[in-house]
C-alpha cells in the first residue's frame, strides 16, 4: 500500500462517483419530463449514488484505475426509457434523454471551473490549506469532460449513439440499429486499438484548454 496517494484516491472516486449520479439523474428527470415515468417509479430520479451503483462500473474498474493510475473509465446503471411512453416526436424526445446526461456533466465541468479559479493552491500556509479543495475541482473538471466526450461518441450503447439514432432515418438508420447488439464489442475494438484515444482526444483537450 506505500506510495498510495490516498487523498488523491479519495477525491477522484468522490468526484466520479458524484458526476455519474447527476450524469444518471438527469436522463431520469428528462425522461420523466417527457412523458415516461419508468425512472421516477424504480427511484432513480434522486442523486442518492446508491441507485444508480453499478458494483463493477461505479466501484471496482475505478478504483483500479486511479490505484494504478491509470485513466479512469466508470458508468452507472442505465436508466431504463419505454420509448413507448414518449408520445409524440418520440425519437426527437428520446434523443434529449440521451444527451442529458452528457450536457449535466459539460454543466459540472463549467461550474466546477468557475470555482477553481477563485480558489489558491500554491505560496502562503492558507492557500496551501486549501490545496485539497483546488484538486476536488480540478478533478471535477477533468473527469466531467472525458465523461461528456466520453459518453457522445457516435456508438450504439453511449449516449451519442443514441443521439445518432435519433437523427437518422430510413435504411441508414435501420442499418446503424442494427449494430446496436455488437455495440459494446464496437466500443471495446476502438479501446484497445487506441482509436477510441485518437476521437475524444481533439475535443476533451479543446474543452480542458478552455476551461482551465
Amino acid at each position: 500500500m506505500a506510495g498510495i496517494d490516498f487523498t488523491r484516491v479519495f477525491i477522484e472516486f468522490i468526484v466520479l462517483l458524484f458526476s455519474l449520479t447527476v450524469h444518471e439523474a438527469a436522463h431520469a428527470v428528462t425522461s420523466d419530463r417527457l412523458g415516461d415515468p419508468t425512472a421516477r417509479l424504480l427511484g432513480r430520479v434522486s442523486l442518492n449514488p446508491a441507485v444508480h451503483i453499478d458494483p463493477i462500473g461505479t466501484i471496482l474498474f475505478p478504483l483500479i484505475a486511479i490505484v494504478t493510475n491509470v485513466p479512469v473509465l466508470g458508468w452507472a446503471k442505465p436508466v431504463p426509457v419505454n420509448i413507448t411512453r414518449l408520445r409524440g416526436h418520440w425519437k426527437r424526445k428520446y434523443m434529449l434523454i440521451a444527451a442529458a446526461g452528457p450536457a449535466s456533466n459539460v454543466v459540472l465541468a463549467v461550474l466546477a471551473s468557475l470555482v477553481l479559479h477563485f480558489v489558491p493552491v500554491a505560496g502562503r500556509t492558507q492557500e496551501a490549506l486549501l490545496a485539497p479543495l483546488a484538486m476536488f475541482f480540478f478533478q471535477m473538471v477533468v473527469m466531467n469532460v472525458l465523461l461528456a466526450v466520453f459518453n457522445m461518441m457516435p456508438v450504439p450503447p453511449l449516449d451519442g449513439g443514441n443521439v445518432l439514432a435519433g437523427v437518422l432515418r430510413g435504411p441508414v438508420a435501420d442499418a446503424y440499429d442494427s449494430l446496436r447488439p455488437y455495440g459494446f464489442m464496437i466500443l471495446y475494438g476502438l479501446m484497445f486499438s487506441g482509436i477510441l484515444t485518437m476521437m475524444i482526444s481533439p475535443p476533451a483537450n479543446f474543452l480542458l484548454d478552455w476551461l482551465l
